[in-house]
Order: C-alpha cells, then structure tokens, then sequence
C-alpha cells in the first residue's frame, strides 16, 4: 500500500511537471510577437490634425476633415488614458482572461455567447457607411499610433486597434447598460428574474471589478417659458465610477466638414456620447425596461444537445469557445468551453435547467452610425431622424436645442411580443410563436415634446414621472409587454421638488437645485429612518444616542452635517441589496455596523460628513458634500480607516445654455481632471478642489472661447 501510494504520488508530480513544462512551452511558442510599429507610424501622415490643450488640459482636437479629428481623439484619449482603451479593446475581443487571469474569463465568455465577432466580420461592410468605417477607423489609427510611438506601454499582440474592434466595442458595451449581465448571472446562480442594471449596481462594465459601485444619473432641460431670463438649460450629469470603461473623458472636437461637438467620451469611442454640439445637447441617463427575455427549454432525455420547439426536437448550434487565461509568470492555460444556441438565442445549462436569453441589440452593430448622426445633428428635426435609427437598447434622452425646444425620449429598442404570457418572468421555450423577431417602431417608444410645462427632467425613474403632473405620460397608453419601470428614485423625487416646483428659475437656481442634498421625505432613507427609530432601545445607550442623531437629523448631506454619517452608513447597504435583487438586510443589523465603525474609528457617532465623505485623487484629500442618491450623487467605498472615498457618482457635469438669440455657453467640471491615468502630469488632479466645492469652469468652444487660453498646440506625436 504504501509503495503504491509513493508511487502515485510521483505520478502526479511527474504529470505537474509535465503540464507546467507543455504550459512553458507553448507560452514560449505562441506568446503574440510585437508588432513592427513602422506601418502605424506612417500611416499618421494620412492625417491633418492640431490638438490644442486649454489650462486645465482638456484637448481641443482640430481636423480638416471628420476622420482627421478622429485620429486627433484617438491619439489624445491614448495620451490620458491608453491603458484603460487597450483594457476595453482587449476585453471586447474576448481575450482580457490572458492579461487579467481567470477573473476575465466570464467576460470573455460573454464575447463568444453575445457572437459580437460572428456578427462583426459579417456585418462590418455591409451594415456600416464607408463614412462611419473612415471615422472609426481614422480614431484606431490614432490609437495605434500612440501605441507605436510607446511600444513600452503596448500588451504583446494588442496591436494593431482596428475599426472592427470599435464597432464590436459598442455592441458588447451597450447591452450591459440595461442589466444583460446580471440577467446572466442570476440565470447561472438559480435567481432568475430582473436585476438591476448599470444604473443600480455598476460592475465596471464588462470588466472584472471586486467591488461594484452603485450609479445612476441625473438630466434636466429647461425651456424658455420655464426660466427667469428667457434661457434654455440643460443639466448633463451622468453618474459612472470614476475610473475605468466607462469613465468620462472631456473634449471638444472640430471638423471642417461639420462636426463640432463638446461633452463626454468612454475609452474605446470616438464619438462624444452625450453634451452638445453649437445648435443642440443632450444628456443620457441609463434605464430599465424589459428588454430581456428568458426562454425555459426542454431537453431531450436521449440526447442532450436537443431541446423541443414545436413539438419536435432540434439540434442546439454548438460552437467552442477557447479562453486563454493567465496564470503567473509566463504560464498560462487554455479553456475550452461549449457555447450553446437555440433559435431563441444564447443557451445556458444549469442545475435548474436550460435557459435560452433573447435581449434587444442582438446581432446590431450600427451603434456608430447613430452616435455619428446624433453628434451632426443640427435641429430637432434631423435629432429624432437619428433617433428613429433605433440602433441603441437602452438609454434614456433629454435634449434641449438653441431654438427653445426640450424633448424626452425613454430610447430603447422594445421587442416586438405578442400580449398574453408574463414576459417579466421566465417563458415556456416550446412555442416558437414566442420568440419575437423585431422591434416596436420609433413612433412606440415613450417620449415628450415641449410639454406645457417648460420642464422634462430623469433621474433613472419611471418615464410617467417625466414632467408636470398634467403633461406626464400615462402608463394605460402603453402596452404591459414593453415592460416599463414604474420606480422613483431620492433624486427624482427631489427633481420634482426642486426644479418641478419652480415656474420662474434663474441661472442660480438651476445650479443649486443641481447640488441638492436632501434626502425626500418618500425616500427610501427616510423610511429606514423611521423604521429604526420605532426600535426599542432597551437600555441599548449606543442605539438610543444613534436614534437621537438620527431623529434630528434633517437629512442632508452637507459636509457640516453630523447625522449623515449614521444615516448614510445604516441605509446604503439595505438599498443596495434591494437594488441587487437579493434579500436586503435588517435595517438595524446595518445601523449597529454604522455605531461601531463611527465608534471606533470616530470615536463619535455623529462625526462631520466632511470628515467621513472624502474625495482623494493622488496627494488631494478634500471633504466632500452629497452621499448615494442625493442629486450631489456621491459613492464612496469604506476604507480601513472608517472613512470613505468617493469612487463613482457624479462624473463629468455640464450646465448648457443657450440665450433668446440661440448664443450658447456651457460650463463643465470633471471629478479629477483631463489626465486620466497620468500621476505626474499637473491635470491628474487640477479640477478636484472644483469638484469638491460645487464650481465649474468654462467650456471654450468656439475658436474665439480658446483664445488666450492655449496651454498646448501640437500635433500628434509632436508634443
């Protein structure tokens, strides 16, 4: 026995060995060779462009023609935050296990089992205008040639960044803005059923992250007959985390052919996706309709890789999904993983069975060519004809233009369902007359125009609570299977007490109600409140001094508060378990966790929120007002310390005016500053005492706006 024991212990050493030596060996094989950066490099010179860097280091990217201003894009955002684009193009091929390690891998998965490049490689030509390709193209050109000009900074075999790679980019992307993600992941957990998207409990995107952050966004526009001085306003205030995919980067492009735009960016796109061009703005906040559905299959008990439609069974669409993942050093492994399909859509198997997913924007890639016509769009008119595209699944709009009009658009591409099953549950996948092949036209989706009212805001709520009560959209208009959300948010409701309740608003007043920081009386905090102050104490003096500072407390969140604290720490973990579709804790269970974190790293349970709200970027430590949900959306992640740090919320902010003459103005503010991932540039933190203090800076948007406030001109791979 022992022999044999020994010598099955050698055995499986020797095997180790052997695994790690066929490990190193195709790592040394078939690691990706660098690429020879001369062709990128010449290619440059196919490009007419000037970058111009105003004081604060935000790029002015001037192009004769519109792929001229892209690669200007591509080569500036490579120069803030190349790090992140490379990130996003890698996870999008499906390859971000091989950097990252096993962590990635579900994401890489998720690439295969969405088929974005079965969809790509087959759609790239013909779904996509030869002027979009140029454009998309032109901005990886600029990529790649920043990389070329820093090949230390390039992961072996990233390059060349490609066109295709910025289509399938978006359509990856966008379907995780509506929840497709956690839809899967409940699906493989055993809880089926909605889950909160991007705007609830942001997960980095598609990229591995350990600790997600809760955001949402706010978006407001004012009319003419709304504002004390005859303005038009629009609040542009999306909440995303600070770093990351889908953080804001801030530009101002112009082209001779037209396109000349000022607002926020993602790594990876070369188009602004939300701020305003010289006629017109917009702002996105996320929502979530039902935009999924999830199919029940039966299998066949002879053969499992055959599920029954139509009272006959059919063959599942197999393909294998190779996931390369890093291990340590130079070792890593490939994955070999089957990718199931049914005529519904993507297969997964679980122990509570098979379940077929059908989402809106499967198989789209045209996501480009609405953001290029929104970005020239020039009036209203030409707007909603980009808007009647219908290419993207999700995402609110708010516009507002110089001629005075506001709109709402509740955007989505709503599947075409037949009225009768529950589709907010899980569908009998046996009847192929359930599995809807288009989408409800642009003439469905929920929308408004210049209401009564001069007011349209949202704050990731329901559509019917857009406006005034007497110009509102009614939920009887639309049909139960388009699934809309009737939720409300603290920052909706505050929308409706602050801006909604005011008919005559000033300049200052849009501002101020912008920074709002009370928690409403129908918030989900207040609530918590009361449900905790009904407790009995019982002889409990810690509970009964939190349960004075709490009914003292007139809930806000101002840095000199001293209940915020105690009401932000107690609530904000129930919250977020309710927005993650799981069984939120007890209120009082989290109120005892908040005594003893203040208690102990405070010595006090009612601390200044200044002193416990911390914005931190390199060596800036600054306190900052608002906390989760306020319309000053602040985020922050516990530290060691019993402090927070402000991870996500509000982002890249635009107020955008525009006077009775059509003259426009717009102000911004980033949380950081232009130099995204750059410690050592004087950028990295130049606008955080800014963000800190509720203040902005202008945006120079016309030539005349710059001048005299030109930092930098150069050209690409002149500075």
């Amino acid at each position: 026995m022992l022999r044999i024991v020994k010598t099955g212990g050698l055995g499986l050493a020797g095997l180790a060995l052997a695994v790690l030596a066929v490990i190193l060996v195709r790592g040394a094989v078939e690691t990706p060779a660098r690429i020879d950066p001369a062709p990128l490099i010449e290619r440059a010179a196919d490009y007419d462009v000037l970058i111009r860097r105003d004081e604060w280091g935000v790029p002015h990217i001037l192009g004769t023609s519109d792929a001229d201003a892209a690669f200007g894009v591509g080569f500036a955002h490579a120069e803030d935050d190349y790090a992140t684009i490379e990130e996003v193009a890698i996870a999008t091929r499906g390859n971000l296990a091989s950097v990252k390690g096993e962590k990635a891998a579900v994401g890489d998965y998720l690439v295969h089992l969405m088929r974005v490049w079965e969809t790509v490689e087959a759609r790239y030509e013909s779904d996509l205008s030869a002027e979009v390709r140029r454009v998309i193209e032109a901005y990886a050109d600029g990529v790649n040639y920043y990389a070329a000009l820093n090949p230390d900074r390039v992961t072996p075999g990233f390059l060349p960044l490609t066109g295709k790679d910025i289509a399938a980019g978006f359509m990856f992307k966008t379907p995780f803005f509506y929840g497709l993600d956690k839809t899967l992941t409940a699906i493989f957990e055993g809880r089926i059923g909605k889950a909160g998207g991007l705007s609830k409990e942001g997960v980095d995107a598609f990229l591995p992250t350990q600790t997600p952050l809760p955001v949402g966004s706010n978006a407001v526009a004012v009319s003419p007959a709304r504002s004390a001085d005859g303005k038009t306003r629009l609040l542009v205030n999306s909440h995303q985390p600070f770093t990351g995919p889908v953080a804001w980067w801030e530009a101002v492009v112009r082209s001779a052919e037209g396109w000349h735009v000022a607002g926020g960016f993602f790594p990876g796109t070369p188009f602004m996706l939300h701020g305003h061009n010289r006629h017109l703005g917009w702002a996105n906040t996320v929502n979530e309709p039902d935009l999924i559905d999830v199919y029940a299959l039966t299998l066949n008990p002879d053969n499992e890789d055959q599920y029954l439609l139509d009272g006959e069974w059919r063959d599942f669409e197999k393909q294998v999904a190779e996931i390369r993942v890093d291990l340590w050093g130079p070792f890593w492994w490939t994955a070999a993983r089957d990718v199931l399909f049914s005529e519904h859509g993507p297969v997964l198997k679980t122990d509570a069975g098979a379940f077929a997913v059908r989402y809106a924007g499967m198989g789209e890639i045209r996501q480009v060519e609405q953001y290029y016509a929104l970005n020239k769009a020039t009036q209203l008119g030409e707007w909603i004809e980009a808007m009647k595209l219908q290419t993207l699944p999700s995402i609110n709009y708010i516009y507002a233009d110089r001629q005075g009009n506001i709109a709402y658009v509740y955007n989505a591409q709503f599947p075409a369902r037949v009225e009768g099953p529950d589709w907010s549950g899980v569908v009998a996948g046996e009847d192929s007359s359930l599995i809807w092949q288009g989408y409800l036209p642009f003439e469905a989706v929920p929308k408004l125009f210049n209401p009564n009212s001069g007011f349209l805001y949202n704050a990731n709520n329901t559509p019917f609570r857009a406006t005034a009560p007497h110009d509102n959209l009614r939920a009887e208009q639309f049909a139960a299977s388009m699934g809309i959300q009737t939720d409300m948010t603290n920052r909706a409701m505050r929308a409706e007490e602050t801006w909604g309740a005011d008919r005559s608003i000033t300049a200052e007043e849009f501002r101020t109600y912008k920074y709002d920081l009370k928690y409403s009386d129908g918030s989900k905090m207040a609530r918590l409140i009361e449900e905790v102050l009904q407790a009995d104490a019982d002889g409990d003096a810690d509970l009964a001094e939190a349960q004075r500072i709490l009914a003292g407390w007139d809930r806000v969140a101002n840095r000199e508060s001293r209940g915020a604290a105690l009401g932000v720490l107690m609530a904000e973990p129930v919250v977020r378990a309710g927005l993650m579709g799981r069984d939120p804790p007890a209120a009082l269970d989290t109120l005892r966790d908040a005594i003893a974190t203040l208690k102990t790293h405070h010595g006090r349970l009612d601390p200044l929120w200044g002193d416990v709200n911390r914005l931190r970027r390199g060596d800036v430590d600054l306190p900052v007002d608002g906390g989760p949900d306020t319309l000053r959306a602040i985020y922050g992640r516990l530290e060691a310390d019993g402090t927070l740090t402000a991870r996500g919320g509000d982002t890249l902010i635009m107020f955008v005016e525009w006077d009775r003459q059509g003259r426009l103005t717009s102000e911004s503010v980033h949380q950081f500053g232009s130099a995204t991932l750059d410690e050592t540039s004087p950028h990295y933190a130049d606008q955080a005492p800014l963000f800190a203090t509720m203040r902005t800076r202008p945006v120079r948007f016309e030539e005349e706006d710059l001048e005299g406030h030109i930092a930098e001109s150069y050209r690409p791979g002149e500075r």
